[in-house]
């Protein structure tokens, strides 16, 4: 059963700024509503792999092993520095692309679900959060796991978009001045950087 407690503290987790949510507010800004949905549907297929880690146990043994856990650390500060280095060399204007094509929607996707696969801590998140609330009194522990699961990616993907269609709110203020799609650009890039740090210094805990 979900229950008011699991659903208020999703959205916490969910409303947090992180990378999935930067990723997302850039690519509206930058692209567009069109693209800031495929971006929000990346980063939530980004989630699964953790999801299913934790359901089937599969978390335990990140957890336990220091090699896996580093493995998967540095691909994800990797790909976090590389999306920093593009995002700050690119001098391109923001202007609206199309996103009608299968391989552009494909590769924004692509860029989202690998920002969030490559993250182990969202597999140890994963397997301290969801246990909490499963009732030790079910009759299906993983059936109530696979629902919260489904629950929790629903409300990511919804927060995602949201976040989307605001960064695409401002776009006419943003369009409108190249120093500030200049400055936002570095902002971006630096932030990514520094979650490149974040994510480096992370320890299994």
């Amino acid at each position: 059963m979900i229950s008011i407690e699991f659903l208020i503290t999703s959205l916490i987790v969910v409303l947090i700024p992180g990378t999935g949510v930067l990723f997302t507010i850039s690519t509206g800004l930058a692209q567009g509503r069109k693209a800031s949905v495929y971006a929000a549907l990346g980063c939530t297929a980004g989630i699964v792999p953790h999801l299913l880690a934790t359901i089937f146990g599969l978390a335990a043994i990140m957890h336990t092993s220091a090699l896996a856990f580093e493995v998967l650390k540095i691909a994800g500060v990797v790909y976090l520095f590389y999306l920093a280095l593009m995002t700050w060399r690119d001098k391109s204007g923001f202007e609206t692309q199309a996103i009608s094509s299968r391989s552009t929607a494909l590769s924004l996707a692509t860029k989202a679900f690998l920002l969030n696969i490559l993250n182990p801590k969202l597999t140890i998140f994963f397997l301290a959060f969801l246990p909490q609330f499963v009732s030790p009194e079910t009759t299906s522990p993983l059936g109530d796991m696979v629902m919260l699961s489904a629950v929790f990616m629903l409300m990511t993907f919804v927060v995602f978009v949201l976040y989307g269609l605001l960064a695409h709110g401002f776009r006419h203020r943003v369009m409108d001045s190249a120093r500030v799609q200049t400055w936002l650009k570095r902002g971006f890039a630096l932030s990514f950087a520094g979650l490149g740090v974040e994510l480096a210094s992370s320890t299994q805990k």
